[in-house]
């Protein structure tokens, strides 16, 4: 690894940017320390972003908000400012396509992609009683719940981990659905008593990975500098997980892209360059009523995009759009 002496310096760190969340933290934190071990200076910024602001009592979004950015859209703005020189996000806030300006120059190994049941009186979905309050208001999980278990509803718990299970403790609801990799990665699987498997509650695309985002090489402000810095950060691309988002990512983007679409996919790596890429996708009715469901193979040479597309062809094939929404104007 080679660290020119004009970059690498106490004067002029690596500079991350991160919202200020626990679990952001956390995630940038990770970074840092792997960079400073590699022998990097780096320091950490923390930007308030429009999504951290709807989480205060009281906020009014703007008309026609873009979902996918409400983590991100002030983070990359001190990017492309030079105020930051590295931007870390969980990679399921990014929208499926980045302005030209970014680029995803390294994506670390993934952690645990799968969604949790989080309740210390009911140890699985299956135990909860009819009529049931599950805290969660991500449209995919409300949906895929509900062909699971039609009899739940559902209370409008948000915030960060440490907010929502608060709000499980006071009795706002009886269960929540979180995200594994959070809660593994702070520590708080405490009540964690069942991992749903992919084939039963599919992850959302990118679910349990990071991305790190800088500018790209056609958009830099110093292009000395910015190279420095994808080079500084290559160490930590991890390319089974690189392939997997992105064909997750493609397939969601083929079908309309979007948090708020009941839509699950998930890729699984092989052990081996002699076996198979699995993808497992997911889309489901808002009811909960209908779903497509696709499990496919392809082979380890075969490109992700390319599988993505596979997969969200089979699942519009099948009626998939049929089954979504239809976005509002």
């Amino acid at each position: 690894m080679t660290m020119s002496s004009e970059h690498n310096n106490p004067r002029n760190p690596i500079r991350i940017g991160s919202r200020g969340s626990q679990l952001a933290l956390w995630q940038a934190n990770h970074i840092l320390y792997a960079l400073r071990d590699a022998g990097y200076h780096v320091e950490l910024e923390v930007i308030r972003t429009t999504g951290d602001r709807m989480q205060q009592p009281g906020f009014s979004p703007p008309k026609n908000l873009d979902g996918k950015g409400i983590f991100i859209k002030e983070i990359e703005e001190a990017l492309e400012e030079g105020r930051i020189d590295l931007a870390v996000h969980s990679l399921k806030d990014l929208p499926t396509k980045l302005a030209p300006q970014f680029t995803l120059a390294a994506i670390p190994k993934r952690a645990d992609a799968r969604d949790v049941w989080v309740c210390e009186n009911y140890w699985a979905l299956h135990t909860l009683p009819s009529g049931g309050r599950i805290g969660t208001t991500s449209p995919r999980r409300r949906a895929q719940i509900l062909a699971l278990r039609p009899d739940v509803t559902f209370a409008e718990i948000r915030g960060n981990i440490d907010t929502r299970l608060k709000k499980l403790a006071d009795g706002r609801c009886d269960a929540l659905v979180l995200a594994a990799a959070g809660l593994d990665r702070l520590k708080r699987t405490e009540s964690v008593h069942q991992r749903f498997a992919p084939e039963e509650i599919c992850p959302s695309p990118g679910q349990g990975a990071l991305a790190l985002e800088t500018r790209s090489c056609s958009h830099p402000i110093d292009e000395s500098r910015d190279a420095y810095i994808r080079n500084a950060i290559a160490f930590l691309e991890h390319p089974h997980t690189r392939f997997a988002v992105n064909a997750e990512r493609t397939t969601l983007d083929a079908l309309g892209g979007g948090c708020s679409l009941p839509i699950g996919v998930h890729c699984i790596s092989p052990a081996s360059e002699a076996g198979n890429w699995r993808m497992l996708a997911q889309v489901v009715s808002p009811d909960g009523e209908a779903m497509i469901q696709i499990d496919t193979e392809a082979a380890y040479c075969t490109p992700p995009e390319a599988l993505g597309q596979c997969v969200a062809t089979d699942l519009i094939s099948r009626g998939a759009l049929d089954l979504l929404p239809t976005p509002v104007a």
